[in-house]
């Protein structure tokens, strides 16, 4: 099982937020967060991160399915 996660930049603050969540996943870079484009293992820091992402910048798909923001 991958997930690939995404960061919108046009939402991104650029809070650090994410990074400091899971500091190998996401790194803050001028403007906005990054992530890497390919797949991850999964990790529950990095649900953890788009859940408190102040702008809901960050997405997490599993194949087809978003499974963060907004798990319960």
């Amino acid at each position: 099982m991958t997930w690939h996660v995404r960061v919108d930049p046009r939402l991104c603050l650029a809070s650090g937020m994410c990074a400091g969540v899971a500091p190998e996943v996401f790194t803050v870079d001028g403007e906005h967060a990054r992530t890497d484009p390919g797949g991850i293992e999964p990790d529950e820091r990095v649900l953890d991160a788009a859940d408190i992402c102040p702008a809901q910048a960050i997405t997490v798909h599993e194949g087809n399915r978003v499974i963060a923001p907004g798990r319960d």
